[in-house]
């Protein structure tokens, strides 16, 4: 973990923002003496988050020009140190360190587009602001796909739905369709591509790249609709400590306000990113 520290070394950040929160009327944080995460903030006069790559909630920008980070985290991180007075410093994190960082001390926020599970929730608490979902992708040659309009026809008896072994959409496809053929392979695409199997979820940011990148391939719900799937829906957050309660409900509270103009954050990045 101290090199993960040391990578963060001049990486402090100034900000500005160009957002509809700016002419809104904020929750002041806790005042001096109510929270020690608060005051331990403000004495550092940064605000230190986990950054790694994860669209479209936290999107690297490796142009060279303009701010590092872009993304509906990104944006909340900034309104955030910007109501504590202080600046945001960025703090490289891996799949690894996203989660224990934050007990060890090292980062206050990890801001890599945390899902919200049981197993998280037992060691870090979350400012929700997002969620993701999948869809269900087919080919549009593929009667059996292209002809259902909605997610539930594909509950058939000649409908084949695959996953990848050993990965958490079996229990979902088997619960969810229980008339269909499920079976797992070890490269779900490519069996939905060559025209092997009918169909397989697939993450809803996904989806539409892989919808802008394979002509032949179509999404369940329709491409309107695959940003709003209910399927596999999980609340996407920003983790921090346990026992910072005051800071929590202060930035829940920040969220409730600023949320529309993240939601047209997130937006603008999916569409960059067909």
């Amino acid at each position: 973990m101290n090199k993960l520290t040391s990578l963060a070394a001049g990486m402090v950040l100034a900000f500005g923002l160009a957002t509809g929160a700016q002419a809104q009327d904020l929750p002041a944080p806790p005042a001096q003496g109510v929270s020690k995460m608060v005051d331990r903030i403000k004495a550092s006069g940064v605000l230190r988050v986990g950054v790694m790559n994860n669209h479209p909630w936290l999107t690297q920008n490796t142009s060279g020009g303009g701010e590092n980070w872009s993304g509906p985290a990104w944006l909340l991180s900034k309104i955030l140190a910007k109501e504590l007075g202080v600046k945001v410093q960025e703090i490289p994190v891996s799949n690894e360190t996203k989660v224990p960082a934050l007990a060890a001390g090292q980062i206050d926020l990890s801001i890599s587009a945390l899902g919200v599970t049981p197993a998280r929730l037992e060691v870090a608490d979350f400012i929700v602001y997002s969620k993701n979902s999948t869809c269900m992708i087919g080919r549009k040659d593929n009667p059996r796909f292209a002809e259902a309009k909605t997610v539930d026809d594909l509950n058939k008896p000649d409908v084949d739905l695959v996953y990848i072994i050993g990965s958490p959409d079996e229990p979902y496809l088997r619960k969810r369709f229980p008339n269909a053929k499920v079976r797992g392979v070890t490269a779900h695409v490519d069996e939905v591509v060559a025209g092997h199997a009918d169909s397989t979820p697939y993450n809803r940011v996904s989806a539409l790249r892989l919808k802008h990148r394979l002509p032949e391939i179509i999404v369940l719900p329709s491409e309107d609709d695959c940003q709003n799937s209910p399927e596999q829906s999980t609340q996407v957050g920003i983790g921090m400590d346990k026992n910072n309660p005051e800071f929590l409900e202060w930035a829940r509270s920040v969220v409730s306000v600023v949320q529309a103009d993240l939601d047209a954050e997130e937006a603008r990045v999916i569409a960059e990113m067909k």
